[in-house]
């Protein structure tokens, strides 16, 4: 661990000493100093001028080393101050500028690119400076997206795999990484309750790409010539959601050559939940209309109010009717690393493939997302093309895990490690108690939200997952009869209080209207950082901003 720190102030574009604040002692190594072995030529020069040197200086540069070391201990140094930041909760979450003030340059740091090469210590002024405009989505008090938090083992994993920089396409440029997720995705999938002779899949950049697999793999399930022959050789085909699942589905319709309206929308009950039988009835219309359904994508963990569709009775309706059942269980999937709360998931061991991102619940760093396919093979046979320069069958070990020709995509982020590395250092058992206080935090919310009169509920009942959806009344509002001049006012407050929070950066939580509901905020929990007190001071601060309204 580093043992000495430095402030580097834009200003004065400069490195200042400043007090130890990793390790909390007196002592102060000089410069260069590190806790583990000393690179060569650490010791020399202790105080070189970072104003006078440049990247063509650092390695491979003979001689570089001293250099490169001093550079990247600065660097550290930036980022472990972020870190300590994003961790306190007297810190701001973000330093709010807007775009046209960024484009124009703030206190020395500017977005143009020069023509010369620029010194190295402006080079960490600028990484000083894109940490201090960006969000803290680490912080304890960030709920506005479903990935939130900055879990420190996953950073590590996530740094090794950046030194490693390899691609994830062959097992000859990348043994280990590929063997962990081999490892990673049988775990996952008998989590999901398949059993060891079914399986496959992929890690892939994110939930919407996970979505399209799940969508392409099945239409070449059912019809295998249009891989070759394409759209024109197959049927109108239908594919099923509900209104209240994610968007993706019917933009990778719209990829895959179907279009938008091939996508049939499933109502649902009042808690977002797909009905099963208006999905009978949906697929009874498609018929008859003369299309051919195929596909329906059941959801676990919707975006909005996290409700989980009923996918025991889906697939029953999937049994019936010979359809292939995904389910998207970007949001919700975490979930099945909880004893106590898997069983809102029960029927998705009959999916025919699953979504499940670990950069959501899990906390694992941005990006971590797998599609599953029950079918083994499948994933293969239809996307592989064979590119010789790539996946030779005369290599002289097991080609099976060239698994680059499984993808839509040639080369491939690692996404693996951190995720494989977060689970060695947690077990099964730690995801789930993380998982555990997640939906904790949700409950105290929901329940100090039925204690106030300043707050109203968007339901009534103990919310499914981490979500928790609910209205600020100011006293402007309070006591008004509902109508529609209630509801045009209502729906201008949330996004005024948004405004003002991000102005401030003291917390920061979504909102959206939904079907016939005005604008309401929405916080979702996956930070296990967050604590009570967050909750509390949430609430505080949408009143506070919102009092005069």
């Amino acid at each position: 661990m580093l043992c000495c720190a430095f402030k580097i102030k834009a200003s004065e574009t400069r490195l200042e000493d400043k007090e130890d604040r990793i390790m909390g002692g007196s002592n102060k190594p000089s410069s260069g100093q590190t806790g583990g072995v000393e690179p060569p030529g650490a010791g020399e020069n202790p105080h070189t001028d970072l104003s006078r040197v440049y990247s063509k200086d650092l390695l491979p540069t003979a001689g570089g080393e001293s250099l490169t070391c001093k550079f990247f201990q600065e660097l550290v140094n930036i980022l472990m101050d972020y870190i300590f930041k994003s961790n306190e909760r007297s810190s701001k979450i973000l330093d709010f500028h807007h775009p046209h003030q960024l484009k124009e340059g703030l206190e020395g740091f500017s977005l143009e690119l020069p023509d010369h090469p620029e010194p190295l210590e402006q080079i960490l002024v600028d990484c000083r400076d894109t940490l201090k405009y960006g969000v803290k989505t680490g912080h304890p008090r960030f709920f506005n997206q479903l990935s939130s938090g900055l879990d420190l083992v996953g950073l590590a994993g996530q740094w090794l795999t950046s030194t490693a920089n390899t691609n994830m396409f062959t097992y000859e440029v990348s043994p280990v990484f590929l063997l962990m997720e081999e490892v990673l995705l049988k775990k996952m999938q008998s989590i999901v309750g398949w059993c060891e002779e079914e399986g496959d899949g992929i890690f892939c950049p994110g939930g919407a790409l996970s979505n399209l697999y799940s969508i392409l793999v099945a239409r070449y399930d059912f019809y295998p010539e249009v891989k070759t022959k394409g759209m024109c050789a197959l049927p109108r085909l239908a594919l099923f959601t509900s209104e209240h699942s994610h968007y993706s589905v019917r933009k990778a319709a719209a990829v895959l050559g179907m279009g938008s309206d091939s996508v049939q929308v499933v109502p649902c009950d009042e808690r977002g939940k797909m009905i099963s039988r208006e999905l009978e009835s949906s697929i009874a219309e498609a018929k008859a209309k003369g299309l051919v359904p195929f596909y329906v994508n059941a959801t676990a963990g919707t975006t909005v109010y996290g409700a989980f569709d009923p996918l025991t009775a889906i697939a029953d309706v999937c049994d019936r009717h010979q359809l292939w059942l995904h389910v998207d269980a970007a949001w919700g999937g975490g979930l099945l690393m909880s004893r106590r709360h898997r069983v809102k998931l029960q029927g998705i061991e009959r999916a025919s493939s699953v979504t499940w991102n670990p950069h959501k619940l899990m906390g694992a760093p941005l990006q971590c997302s797998a599609i599953l396919i029950k079918k083994r093979g499948l994933l293969q046979e239809c996307n592989q093309l064979c590119a010789e320069y790539l996946f030779q069958t005369d290599k002289h070990y097991d080609i099976s895990y060239d698994t680059g020709d499984k993808t839509i995509q040639c080369g491939r982020h690692v996404d693996v490690f951190k995720l494989w590395l977060m689970w060695k250092a947690k077990g099964s058992e730690g995801f789930g108690s993380q998982v555990n206080k997640c939906l904790e935090n949700a409950e105290y919310l929901f329940k100090q939200l039925q204690r106030r009169a300043d707050f109203k509920l968007v339901f009534e009942s103990k919310p499914e997952h981490s979500n928790v959806c609910f209205w600020y009344l100011p006293p402007s509002l309070r006591g008004l009869p509902p109508g529609p001049d209630t509801s045009r006012r209502l729906h201008e407050v949330a996004p005024q209080i948004k405004a003002k929070m991000m102005e401030e950066g003291t917390t920061l939580i979504g909102y959206q209207p939904l079907g016939s509901n005005v604008n309401f905020f929405r916080c979702v929990f996956s930070n296990p950082a967050t604590q009570h007190e967050d909750v509390d001071f949430l609430l505080e601060e949408i009143a506070r901003l919102g009092s005069n309204l």
